[in-house]
């Protein structure tokens, strides 16, 4: 299908916010450059193996931009690329916030004139120019998918909702997931009106599903690729992708400047775990590499050589901070390092607390009786700066 027609491609007022803001590829004006070698490209492109690039949220561009170039990458290399944006068709997504975002709007089934639009004209502008095989939510579902998407949302019980399963896919975590990661909570206690919010995120991860399930069933996709692999809409995207045996490629861009990380099989949260120790163990080593491991970790005190980092002026006074916070250093002192209390609640295989905030106060309990230590617990710098568009965290389970 097509996105839109060539006309449609000048940058529009609608448009105009995101271009100022991320600089997005003008993908036509590059072709252009040399039309033919594109051509020729997809045309050899028709008998390679089908892959999906699931953007899917096109309106966050510092996403839906490195995965159109990827798209091209692998359309030169003689991959069939396929591309897949929401256009308006999910009630709730990874592109909000409570912030910005108010929950009233949510529950009205208002995202369209505040957020889709702009949305869906970033990852329409990327990926038109391409003249590859675009596919977008509205023509995988339908009405009836949408009835029972929205009747299975609104009469399942709220406390069964973060561990439904469709079949054997984890539909409720990445839906319950992504409802406080809109709240940036790590709970809902304190969110007395949560409740419509969280069967939103549930409705559009059974949509979700519902549309992957028949785009796979159309298409022999060797691999999809993708970014992150947790909340809505990729979480699902990932589970039904394996199940359905097509092989899973997720990636987030990496603190390190220039830096990104590919995991295969599921998002870097979980592989990262699981990584074998062959892959590193026997790793030909030497002084200047140890040297310039050790020179990075210095320079992550500035994030001097990273495109991520949290502090614009670190206060590197330590004597000062721990005689201001009270600190005995001729004792012991235990670093307790948390993460944000809003980010993924993922399952994982030896999960020690059921979340962050337990492993905290059972901590900070046990230090209670100890005299002889000194616990310092290091908030996460995110936890005031979640409007910071460049700050990326990786969610943890204690």
């Amino acid at each position: 299908m097509s996105l839109t027609s060539a006309d449609e491609l000048e940058p529009s007022p609608l448009l105009s916010w995101q271009l100022g803001q991320s600089n997005l590829l003008d993908w036509r004006a590059i072709i252009e450059t040399n039309p033919s070698l594109w051509r020729e490209a997809k045309q050899r492109s028709h008998q390679g193996p089908m892959v999906l690039i699931a953007t899917t949220v096109g309106g966050s561009a510092p996403l839906s931009l490195p995965e159109s170039l990827l798209a091209v990458a692998l359309t030169l290399r003689g991959a069939q690329v396929h591309t897949l944006l929401c256009d308006h068709s999910l009630p709730a997504c990874l592109n909000l916030q409570k912030l910005d975002t108010p929950q009233e709007r949510i529950e009205n089934y208002d995202l369209e004139t505040i957020k889709c639009q702009k949305c869906f004209a970033t990852g329409r502008y990327l990926y038109q120019p391409l003249h590859l095989t675009n596919h977008v939510f509205s023509e995988l579902l339908t009405g009836l998918d949408r009835l029972e998407a929205k009747q299975i949302a609104a009469h399942v019980r709220l406390s069964e909702i973060e561990n439904y399963c469709l079949g054997n896919w984890n539909i409720g975590e990445h839906a319950y997931a992504g409802a406080l990661r809109y709240f940036t909570s790590g709970n809902l206690d304190n969110e007395p009106n949560s409740e419509i919010v969280v069967r939103r995120y549930f409705e559009g991860a059974l949509l979700t599903a519902y549309a992957i399930s028949k785009l796979l069933c159309n298409y022999n996709f060797k691999a999809a690729c993708f970014n992150h692999g947790i909340y809505l809409p990729h979480g699902i995207i990932g589970e039904v992708c394996r199940s359905r045996q097509v092989r899973v490629v997720n990636w987030t861009i990496a603190y390190r400047k220039r830096c990104f990380i590919f995991s295969h099989g599921d998002t870097y949260h979980h592989t990262m775990l699981s990584e074998p120790l062959h892959a590193w163990e026997t790793m030909p080593w030497n002084q200047a590499m140890t040297d310039d491991i050790l020179q990075y970790l210095k320079s992550r005190w500035q994030g001097t050589r990273d495109w991520i980092w949290f502090h614009e002026k670190p206060d590197e006074e330590f004597s000062r901070n721990a005689e201001e916070m009270g600190l005995d250093l001729n004792q012991p002192v235990i670093g307790m390092l948390t993460n944000v209390m809003w980010d993924a609640q993922l399952h994982y295989r030896a999960n020690a607390f059921p979340n962050m905030l337990t492993w905290v106060l059972q901590t900070i309990e046990y230090f209670a009786k100890r005299s002889d230590l000194q616990l310092l617990i290091r908030i996460h710098p995110a936890e005031i700066r979640v409007r910071a568009t460049t700050v990326r965290t990786t969610p943890s389970r204690c």
